[in-house]
């Protein structure tokens, strides 16, 4: 049994890219699959599906991303920012440019799991989930 699902989540994605594996299975939560939602549309990751299993929890299956020349991953660095031991928290104002633009914050807000930018843009703060780039 593992404490923090979210870190374990970033760490299946992580190993599966750097192992160059094509799908990883991860077990399904809500805020699982709302990152996996924004990894997607921000071009992380090809695809995902969800499926049902039998214990009810459900899996994720997340198709990771290569670039097609270099056979590198898409995903060079995929960081857990908030742990249980030490959540942080940012406004609004305070949110976070990662790599200048180039790279995600992920951040869960009273408005739900989004992007940094989709945070400012709405004017919420929230609690720093993870980093993408």
């Amino acid at each position: 049994m593992y404490t923090d699902p979210l870190a374990d989540f970033l760490t299946r994605i992580r190993n599966a890219s750097a192992a160059g594996h094509r799908v990883v299975s991860i077990p399904a939560s809500k805020i699982k699959k709302e990152i996996t939602k924004i990894l997607f549309d921000q071009g992380y990751i090809l695809s995902y599906k969800f499926e049902e299993t039998d214990n009810n929890q459900g899996s994720i299956k997340i198709a990771l991303k290569y670039d097609q020349t270099t056979k590198q991953p898409v995903i060079k660095k995929i960081q857990r920012i908030s742990t249980p031991g030490l959540r942080k928290y940012a406004g609004s104002t305070e949110l976070p440019r990662i790599l200048n633009g180039l790279g995600v914050s992920i951040v869960s807000t009273s408005n739900g799991v989004m992007t940094g930018k989709q945070a400012k843009q709405e004017k919420v703060g929230g609690e720093l989930l993870c980093y993408v780039y």
